[in-house]
């Protein structure tokens, strides 16, 4: 790191030796007196950050934890949110390396914006799937549904806004109470959705508003947002160093890691499906032959028409381009679809999948180029704007890879996510969830037998209480009531949605069997709950 970088994480000095002010972005929601030790020692903060964020039992929890297709499932090696979160860090460190360095007119832009510390981007995005529980994303809307219909919470469940909990709150360092005491920078960088789940009410979920923030249903607030109630301030602080961001944009390293996320999420789980074998390639090539072939008369079927026959193949990919243009004008072009259906038809389905995966070594040598071009040529597309459209940020895809991105998750999505073995096996999934709160809330609610509870939960619930409580005496008007028994209704259900969610998907699993009585042997599986 270089003297200019030094002097602005640690708070520069001026020609005259008088020390300047401090840098916003390196302040910590709770200031550290360093020992002896820490005080002679090179202390860049963002280093510091990184190195707490990879080191935490969160952290390594997510190398048990569903990425897409979980590993006992598959029978094979896949990615996990570990693995996942690697790579997103590796992708997110190559493209701020290459804003950061750049002395153009781009990097003029990137530094007005706040900047792009290559160590920010890659404390983001190892931190960025912290918050997600067991079983992947049905988990994450099975723990939502039961947190609003059996505690009452409306604000539900959310894996951004979990990470961020988790954060500032959950995981402690070495104080009570101030989480891991991360930078302003670490902290904004993993705001992907800088907003409560309330703020998404009042918006159409059109082309003018902002990604994640129109709602599910009427009533439900945002469909992504970053930050419970409870943890607001930490998100206001956060932001507070970033004027120069408007409120509902991200900072230029929260994008960074959110691109990143992308482009690892439409590939590697595509390097996934390839190794289990479970993309046809006669049913991808039908569908994207068909498209391209039929694409005139596709664009002139009615939408209706087009719902109802969605597996006709075609009709999967026109559904994409009319969203794609209805959501995002900004970008979405007809003419840049239909070069990246033909381009992922060549590539992938007449290429890649061609050639069904065999386990030797030409396969992964020929896997692994094929890879590494499209992660280089993604990376190399990035855009830097001054003035995003408001469903954009400040550094974005350009237009081919934007749409190169949105038919490879397309891909994955038809063919593998809608297959009807899978959802029968994440059902079952999401009833292991279902008894770990059903049971954990009985136990709770159990006045005799509550202090044998898993210290953990009991710990989570008590912080929770302490959050409810706070927010009711400093901004009462953020709560549906400030009724006491209400409150702990909330606090335990916040609680035991923070427990459940830190589990690993053999924990649940394990944990779901004890305390349903189905299974016999004592200690399996409770270590550490």
């Amino acid at each position: 790191m270089d003297d200019a970088r030094e002097g602005a994480e640690r708070g520069s000095t001026d020609p005259g030796g008088v020390p300047s002010v401090p840098d916003p972005r390196v302040a910590r929601s709770v200031p550290e007196e360093l020992d002896e030790f820490q005080r002679g020692e090179y202390r860049p903060e963002y280093r510091v950050d990184l190195e707490r964020i990879r080191f935490s039992p969160y952290f390594s929890r997510l190398s048990a934890v569903t990425q897409v297709i979980s590993q006992s499932g598959a029978g094979l090696a896949v990615h996990n949110r570990l693995t996942h979160s690697v790579k997103v860090t590796a992708v997110a460190r190559s493209i701020a390396v290459s804003l950061n360095g750049d002395w153009g007119e781009r990097g003029a832009l990137v530094r007005d914006l706040g900047g792009c510390d290559p160590v920010v981007v890659q404390a983001a995005a190892a931190a960025h799937d912290l918050g997600h529980p067991p079983f992947g994303h049905l988990g994450e809307q099975t723990l939502d549904r039961l947190a609003r219909e059996r505690f009452g919470l409306e604000e539900g469940f959310e894996g951004n806004a979990q990470t961020f909990r988790i954060l500032t709150r959950l995981d402690e360092y070495d104080r009570a109470g101030s989480g891991l005491n991360l930078t302003r920078a670490v902290r904004a960088a993993v705001l992907k959705y800088p907003w409560t789940r309330e703020q998404g009410e009042g918006w159409s979920g059109g082309a003018d508003t902002p990604r994640g923030l129109s709602p599910r249903r009427p009533g439900e607030g945002a469909r992504k947002f970053s930050a419970y109630t409870l943890d607001l301030d930490d998100m206001l602080d956060a932001r507070h160093a970033y004027p120069e961001i408007a409120r509902r944009q991200q900072t230029v390293e929260c994008s960074v890691m959110d691109i990143a996320d992308d482009i690892a999420y439409s590939l590697h789980d595509l390097d996934d499906f390839y190794r289990a074998d479970l993309l046809n390639q006669a049913a991808v090539s039908a569908e994207f032959r068909t498209w391209s072939r039929d694409r005139a008369a596709l664009a002139a079927t009615p939408l209706e028409q087009l719902h109802r026959a969605r597996r006709t193949p075609g009709h999967g990919l026109e559904l994409l381009r009319r969203r794609l243009v209805a959501r995002d004008p900004w970008v979405a072009q007809d003419d840049a679809f239909a070069e990246s259906v033909a381009r992922v038809a060549d590539e992938v389905v007449d290429g890649l999948l061609s050639v069904p995966y065999d386990g030797s070594l030409a396969a992964d040598r020929a896997l692994a180029v094929f890879m590494a071009g499209w992660i280089a040529r993604l990376q190399h597309s990035i855009v830097v704007t001054r003035d995003p459209d408001i469903r954009s940020g400040h550094v974005s895809l350009d237009a081919a890879a934007f749409h190169d991105v949105a038919v490879l998750k397309f891909l994955q999505e038809r063919f593998v996510l809608h297959r009807p073995d899978l959802a029968v096996y994440q059902r079952g999934q999401a009833s292991v969830i279902e008894r770990l709160v059903t049971s954990f809330a009985a136990w709770l609610d159990d006045d005799d037998d509550v202090r044998r509870a898993p210290r953990r939960l009991l710990d989570l619930v008590e912080l929770a209480a302490e959050d409810y409580l706070a927010v009711r005496d400093r901004t009462p008007e953020l709560l549906p009531t400030t009724d006491a028994q209400a409150l702990h209704r909330y606090a335990t259900g916040r609680g035991i949605v923070d427990y459940v969610a830190s589990l690993t998907d053999a924990q649940a699993m394990s944990v779901a069997n004890l305390v349903s009585g189905a299974s016999e042997r004592l200690w399996d599986g409770g270590q550490g709950l």
